[in-house]
């Protein structure tokens, strides 16, 4: 019999917008609720909340706020993360950039990392979503095949910011069901198995019109 993981997994989502009123957040907030179905515990990182510095790459940190380091935690102890994005001139946000900068192996290596994109136009944020997967894969994440793009997002939702589309809804939602399955297979037990299933996965089932 398969042995599964005694508690429930953990998934850190990191909103790169700032924007009051964002709809990255609102599109990240359905990605973990479809985590949560899942059984895993969500946390949503709203970078808003975080006073944290331009990284310079110096090795003394000894002047860093001290939420540099509560951010480093809180992506530390989570097994699955996912990265959700406005598409700014064709890539991901300065904040999440900014973010990943101030991290590193330890926050993100081995870890399942599901990706969201938000853009104004009607394509959607591929190549903020293309660019995420290759920073994902730098880090020795293990990038799932689901991802979601929301398309001309002012549309996407209400005032009350629920989102319009059951279809886009549903993809947004796979993205964090997808992170949790992952994280939970991720065993030495079931490594085969994760493998298996990844594999398998459809891969970006989003589309590039999406």
């Amino acid at each position: 019999m398969t042995k599964q993981r005694e508690e429930p997994v953990r998934v850190a989502g990191i909103c790169g917008s700032i924007r009051i009123g964002s709809y990255t957040r609102l599109a990240l907030a359905l990605a973990l609720r479809g985590a949560e179905e899942a059984g895993a515990l969500t946390e949503l990182i709203d970078l808003r909340d975080y006073r944290v510095v331009f990284c310079d790459g110096n090795d003394d940190e000894s002047l860093y706020p001290e939420d540099v380091f509560k951010l480093r935690e809180a992506v530390r102890r989570a097994q699955g993360i996912i990265l959700a994005t406005p598409e700014y001139h064709g890539g991901y946000s300065g904040v999440l950039k900014n973010a990943l900068d101030l991290m590193g192996f330890e926050e993100f290596e081995g870890k399942m990392l599901g990706l969201i994109g938000v853009s104004g136009g009607r394509v959607g944020a591929v190549g903020a979503m293309h660019s995420l997967r290759d920073v994902g894969r730098a880090l020795h994440a293990w990038v799932v095949p689901e991802q979601a793009s929301v398309p001309e997002a002012e549309e996407a939702f209400d005032e009350q910011g629920h989102c319009k589309d059951a279809e886009t809804e549903k993809r947004l939602k796979a993205v964090g069901r997808q992170v949790v399955r992952f994280a939970s297979l991720h065993t030495a037990e079931q490594a085969g198995q994760f493998l298996r299933e990844y594999q398998s996965a459809v891969e970006n089932p989003g589309g590039e019109n999406q």
